[in-house]
């Protein structure tokens, strides 16, 4: 079967669908991940094709429109600025994706673009589902993860994410009514159009396992967790002065920010290298999309480089607390110090507070170097935290994420 998978986003939304890709050719499929140009390199060796997008995410974080995002200190703010970014890069990917969705027999939609995956769907008249990695669809079980973690209650959990979910319509609404106009479908609002995959039971499986996210007992049928899809692996081990610096002391701690972006660099990395030292600990650090930048025999600043091989070998991970970031380090079975910067990154943070992974979150805008050293010392002092970690671990190496999308193909076929 030929199938397409389609992301948008940062390196965290398209990492996962690289390894669930992988699975899919090793299982006899013929697959191509549609994401952004600049993560073609992920795919190397994977046998899964790419079919490059238009639109570098970094680039439009770091344009003027996108460091307003820091602006805004609500959840609810920031998304409105997202969706005016998103809106304009929506416009400029579609004829790309569906350029892609026309070589395919089924098509596989990342969360971010849902609305649109789905109108070209079925404008092509493909079958397909969804692939998110958060939780997205409304719950009274709690409230939106793009918006926090502060509890509105039942009906307020539940209308926070009707909300989202219409500004995820909304952020769509151009290119959609463009491409149901293209193949004479009947035109639909954002509302309409929602409540119309809601009726057809959309399937819809989420990247992350039920041990740290357990299925919302109110979602319809076909909505599904299918496990962690891990990033595939380009057989490149860790640059040797990152070996050498490893080999020359004890466990360091992981810093990094991922692809979150900071107003001032420069002070998170000096409460950084302040908080590491005065907790008595080696560094590692991350220049990521935020630029960190250290310096001292005490610490090293690294680039990209492969969370399965580094995490493991840590003494704690501090990590903005994205989707993909917190499955690497719960993966590892070390310690995390959440610092969510944005977005759904307070969620994941909770429940690795939650689940005993982590002492406490770390909030970016709270991030002082005596705050950070107080965390790190509970999370590599108190055995606790790490023993929960490990054992989280162990029972996420049992799982398969990718057995259920094959299961899920199969129903398509027939």
């Amino acid at each position: 079967m030929r199938v397409v998978m389609m992301t948008a986003g940062s390196r965290g939304d398209v990492a996962p669908y690289t390894g669930l890709g992988a699975g899919l050719v090793r299982a006899g499929h013929e697959v191509t991940l549609a994401a952004h140009g600049v993560f073609e390199p992920l795919m190397a060796g994977s046998g899964v094709r790419f079919h490059a997008l238009p639109v570098d995410p970094r680039a439009e974080l770091h344009s003027a429109r996108g460091r307003k995002l820091h602006d805004s200190r609500t959840g609810a703010g920031k998304l409105v600025r997202l969706a005016s970014l998103a809106r304009a890069a929506a416009d400029d990917m579609t004829a790309s994706l569906v350029e892609a969705a026309r070589q395919a027999d089924v098509l596989l939609v990342g969360g971010a673009l849902g609305p649109l995956g789905y109108a070209i769907a079925e404008g092509l008249s493909l079958p397909g589902l969804g692939l998110h990695l958060q939780p997205q669809h409304p719950t009274r079980e709690f409230p939106a993860p793009v918006l926090g973690v502060r509890p509105m209650g039942p009906v307020g959990n539940r209308l926070s994410g009707l909300a989202v979910t219409a500004a995820v319509g909304r952020v769509a609404a151009g290119p959609v009514r463009t491409l149901r106009r293209r193949y004479g479908l009947r035109a639909t609002g954002p509302f309409a159009a929602h409540r119309a995959r809601e009726r057809r039971l959309w399937p819809v499986l989420h990247g992350f396992s039920g041990l740290v996210v357990p299925r919302p007992r109110d979602w319809r049928p076909g909505l599904d967790v299918a496990g962690y899809w891990w990033p595939h692996e380009t057989g490149r081990g860790l640059p040797g002065e990152l070996e050498a610096f490893l080999a020359a002391g004890p466990a360091p701690v992981f810093v990094g920010l991922g692809s979150a972006t900071v107003p001032d660099p420069g002070r998170v990395s000096r409460q950084t290298v302040a908080a590491l030292r005065a907790a008595g600990l080696r560094g590692v650090v991350q220049r990521g999309w935020a630029g960190l930048a250290v310096e001292g025999d005490d610490v090293i600043a690294v680039g990209e480089v492969p969370h399965s091989l580094l995490f493991p070998r840590m003494a704690a991970v501090v990590h903005h607390a994205g989707a993909g970031t917190t499955a690497a380090a719960l993966r590892a079975g070390v310690p995390s110090v959440p610092v969510p910067v944005q977005f759904d990154a307070a969620f994941w943070a909770s429940r690795l507070v939650a689940l005993g992974a982590a002492p406490e979150a770390v909030p970016l805008r709270r991030l002082t170097a005596g705050a950070l050293a107080r965390a790190l010392r509970r999370a590599t002092a108190d055995r606790s935290h790490g023993v929960r970690a490990r054992a989280l671990a162990t029972r996420l190496a049992e799982e398969d994420g990718i057995a259920p999308v094959l299961a899920a193909l199969d129903r398509l076929a027939r």
